[in-house]
């Protein structure tokens, strides 16, 4: 069994989209802030606005959504995957270890220049923009627009995706490739679909069961029926 979330589960926790009324995307193009080229230009407006997401996270928790599916982790002991775009760090917080991150953790830090990792939950950060202890620039261990995703990742999500015999897709638009493709590549294998969203999706008419509503709603209902 696997599932993929989008920033839908997220923003049930009261974390900002990128997309849709509201998202992150309303004052700022992703071009000003959210690629290689815009960090080379200006890291340190970069890093204002990752470390001003940084603590909107940090005052959000895990929804009864991201609690279930944790649950669903547990209940299945070792045959449960979670395939997350969302890089918030809120699955983690809610229990879930068996987590594919496919655009990063926005709790990672990457140095430019070493190449070193680590984690890093500092809110806020001072000084900015970061640096490592080789005195490399760090900057957001995440994907940006222009960035392949990390080819380990996504050998991983699809290799799940192939084995599972049910996949849950909450809370994703289904329109961001290559993750969108992960439920197709579910049900070309035979998996059962099933899809929760607040509005239709591009999947909807092609998932086995597709349901309108919040994650945190539905998700604890069919657990429960399920027990």
């Amino acid at each position: 069994m696997a599932t993929l979330t989008g920033a839908g589960i997220s923003a049930e926790s009261g974390v900002p989209t990128f997309r849709g009324p509201g998202g992150l995307w309303r004052n700022f193009r992703p071009e000003d802030l959210a690629t290689p080229e815009a960090f080379a230009r200006n890291p340190n407006l970069v890093w204002e606005w990752y470390d001003w997401r940084r603590s909107l996270i940090a005052k959000a928790e895990p929804n009864a959504g991201h609690r279930a599916l944790a649950e669903l982790e547990s209940r299945k002991a070792g045959k449960f995957w979670l395939i997350t775009q969302n890089v918030d760090g809120l699955h983690d917080r809610a229990g879930n270890r068996r987590i594919v991150k496919l655009h990063g953790d926005i709790w990672t830090v990457c140095c430019v220049g070493c190449g070193a990792e680590k984690r890093n939950v500092q809110v806020p950060l001072a000084p900015l923009p970061p640096r490592c202890e080789c005195g490399g620039m760090l900057r957001p261990g995440v994907v940006w627009f222009g960035e392949m995703l990390p080819a380990k990742a996504l050998e991983q999500a699809y290799a799940i995706a192939q084995r599972a015999e049910v996949f849950l897709v909450l809370g994703t638009s289904s329109v961001v490739y290559p993750a969108a493709a992960l439920p197709r590549i579910a049900f070309d294998h035979g998996a059962r679909v099933i899809e929760i969203n607040l509005e239709p999706t591009e999947l909807s008419s092609l998932a086995h069961i597709s349901l309108r509503g919040k994650v945190g709603e539905l998700l604890p209902q069919i657990l429960t029926g399920a027990r």
